[in-house]
Formats: C-alpha cells, sequence, structure tokens
C-alpha cells in the first residue's frame, strides 16, 4: 500500500515544479507576443493527467503491488520518460510550457531529443503514464488512462503542428 502512495507523491512534486516553470516560461513567451492556438485541449489534459495518476493510486492501493519485476521496469521506465522530459525542456528553454504558445518568428528547435523525434516530451508523457502503472499495478486504470490521454495528446500535436507551420509575424 505504501507504493502507490510514495509513488504519486514523487509524481505529483515533479508535475508541480513543472508547472512552476511553465508559467514562468508562459509570462515570459506572452511578454515576447507569443500566441496561443484556438481549439486547445489544455483543460482536459490539465484535469486529466495528474487524475490519471491518482487513478491509478487507488487501483494499486486496492489491487496490491505487481510482481517485483515489474516495478522495477517502471521504475527504470519512469526515470527514462523524465530523463527523456528534462533533456526536452532543456532543450526549449524558455518556450516549454503547458500550453502551445508560439512565438513570433521563433524557429524550430531542432536539437536536443528534437532533432530525433518531433515531440520528444508527449513520449516522455505516454511513458511516464506507462511506468507508473506498471509501478503501481494499475492493470485496468493505468491502460485505459493511457488510451484516453493519447486521444488527447494526439489532437495537441495537429494542433501544435499547424501552429508551428504557421507563426505569428514577428
Amino acid at each position: 500500500m505504501l507504493l502507490p502512495i510514495v509513488t504519486l507523491a514523487v509524481v505529483m512534486s515533479v508535475m508541480l515544479a513543472e508547472l512552476k516553470r511553465s508559467r514562468t516560461n508562459e509570462r515570459i513567451l506572452r511578454a515576447k507576443g507569443a500566441s496561443e492556438p484556438s481549439g486547445d485541449v489544455y483543460r482536459q489534459m490539465q484535469w486529466s493527467y495528474p487524475g490519471a495518476f491518482v487513478l491509478m493510486t487507488l487501483e494499486g492501493v486496492a489491487v496490491g503491488p505487481p510482481p517485483l519485476p515489474i516495478i522495477i521496469a517502471g521504475i527504470v521506465l519512469f526515470v527514462a520518460a523524465k530523463a527523456l522530459k528534462f533533456w526536452a525542456i532543456g532543450s526549449l528553454g524558455h518556450r516549454w510550457t503547458f500550453r502551445v504558445l508560439v512565438p513570433p518568428g521563433a524557429p524550430l528547435v531542432a536539437h536536443g531529443p528534437y532533432a530525433f523525434l518531433r515531440h520528444p516530451n508527449y513520449v516522455a508523457v505516454v511513458g511516464e503514464l506507462v511506468s507508473v502503472a506498471m509501478i503501481v499495478g494499475a492493470r485496468i486504470s493505468g491502460p485505459l488512462s493511457t488510451v484516453f490521454f493519447l486521444a488527447l495528446i494526439r489532437h495537441r500535436i495537429r494542433l501544435e503542428n499547424r501552429a508551428l507551420r504557421h507563426p505569428p509575424c514577428s
């Protein structure tokens, strides 16, 4: 019962730190004239992402821990997902936010993980969801949450690609 609670505490602590960084970067981008395209799924992501981890934790508490090799694989995947996300955040610098904000005249970032993947942050997010499901033993809510969030990510990627293809003029 302790493992799901500790896992949730770690995930939420990191998420709060990411939120703080996102809000700081958002202020910087808006001051530089960044625009936010309409039709984003940010509001749904804003509650469903942390909600997925809470739901998985509740299931983990109810069903008990998975086998140790699954927990270890989940921890390894979680660390890898966070490393990829932090690499993406570092590569984007002040351009990384939870929202889609496109600064006028800014070129696409093509270094760091963006040299290999178009959307490494979203790959990391899926890794976080899958890994936490593995760690806490969320055999039902884990896959369901991941599939639901993948649908939101798919919509977000289309919106983001469109906004990046047609950025605002400086």
